[in-house]
């Protein structure tokens, strides 16, 4: 065995480790729908310029529609999260209490959401009768569950990602799936361009819709600017549209590394904590083996990565293509498309940034962009060999 075994999960939760991998993988199919959505060679936002007195406003012209199978995708996904805690938790219900459970102590096997102690008090007394002994109050799975509520974030109990998951799950069941928009996650002109992107003014957390305003500039000036369009998802009954990848990752983290290991041990999460997916296609001999060789790398993770990439891919071509003897710009794009995303990322960290004149970077960099090239002009040789 490797230190990578998930040894603290039992052999009745397995199947939990199964459905989180399930789960990512769902993740992984709309951060796809979505990279290609916002990669598509018309871009996502069409923007005309409207006069108004002495100023010209930049308005949104058109949107692209986003695919219908997004939302239906992030409803699966969230369901299947939110399957992951009850299955776990009825599970250890049987466990405990050594026993098959009949059809009406099956149907109070359930995780509260409880945005007050109070709530979650009545709760623990809900047709106490009727309830599995472990589930009754007092119990030690009773007070993993109490744990494990939004009450205990006590600045804003609904932003807890328990409160999230079962606020979208409910939503989901009984309504429409997720609602999701384009929203505009930030900008810049591009003569202010920041140090980073963390350093500009958040944008209102609202959708994106045909005639709106987003920038102002006296007739006969141009400034070019920056857009970072993003893909929002309201959260039912409120005006909250947060960036829907994140919003996936951050319920799917806390219920992979937070609460699924609090219902199975009732102790801080153990290590190692569960990966984020393995290989559910095909059966294994050695489940926890297939487990341990899975990804660290979450969905959510690996579409930053891959947005990064594109956009990286794209501006090294033009840098690259400044350097004396470089090869065509199709060259360059040809010997970038065939690394991968992390070698791509790699070659780019070794730029440094500047903000101001410093003769030193500017050499480091001239020096970086020369070896690049150096290896562009090595695979597009190779490939006119490999053509004779």
């Amino acid at each position: 065995m490797t230190d990578s075994m998930p040894h603290w999960l039992p052999e009745r939760h397995l199947g939990v480790a199964a459905t989180l991998s399930h789960a990512d993988e769902l993740i992984g199919q709309v951060g796809d729908l979505l990279f290609a959505y916002q990669t598509q060679a018309q871009g996502v936002l069409g923007l005309r310029e409207v006069p108004a007195g002495s100023f010209s406003r930049t308005v949104v012209g058109s949107v692209a529609p986003i695919p219908r199978k997004v939302p239906l995708l992030v409803a699966d996904a969230l369901v299947a999260l939110r399957a992951a805690l009850e299955h776990t938790l009825f599970a250890e219900v049987e466990f405990l209490d050594g026993a098959p459970l009949d059809e009406k102590a099956a149907r109070l096997v359930e995780i509260p959401a409880s945005d007050t102690y109070e709530k979650f008090e009545e709760w623990t007394k809900k047709q106490l009768r009727n309830r599995p002994p472990s589930l009754r109050a007092g119990s030690e799975l009773v007070r993993r569950i109490d744990r494990l509520q939004p009450f205990h974030r006590q600045s804003d109990p609904q932003t807890h990602p328990l409160a999230r998951l079962v606020l979208h799950t409910n939503h989901a069941k009984h309504r429409t799936p997720a609602i999701t928009a384009v929203r505009l996650a930030a900008m810049y002109q591009d003569n202010q361009m920041p140090r980073s992107v963390r350093d500009l003014p958040p944008r209102p957390e609202e959708p994106l819709r045909v005639g709106d305003v987003i920038a102002e500039t006296p007739i006969g000036t141009t400034i070019p600017v920056t857009l970072f369009p993003t893909i929002g998802i309201n959260r039912p009954g409120t005006s909250r549209w947060p960036v829907l990848m994140q919003e996936l990752d951050e319920i799917s983290h806390w219920v992979r590394t937070q609460a699924v290991p609090r219902l199975v041990t009732g102790t801080e999460p153990p290590e190692p904590a569960l990966r984020t997916r393995y290989e559910i296609a095909v059966g294994h001999q050695d489940e926890r083996h297939a487990m341990s060789m899975g990804s660290t790398t979450s969905a959510a993770d690996r579409q930053i990565q891959r947005l990064g990439a594109a956009v990286v891919r794209t501006d090294l071509v033009g840098l690259i293509g400044q350097v004396d003897g470089s090869p065509s710009n199709q060259q360059i794009a040809a010997w970038l498309a065939q690394l991968t995303d992390e070698e791509v990322l790699d070659r780019m960290s070794r730029l440094k940034v500047t903000h101001s004149y410093n003769p030193g970077v500017m050499l480091h960099n001239v020096e970086v962009l020369e070896g690049l090239r150096d290896e562009a002009l090595g695979f597009a040789h190779a490939d006119a060999r490999s053509c004779r």
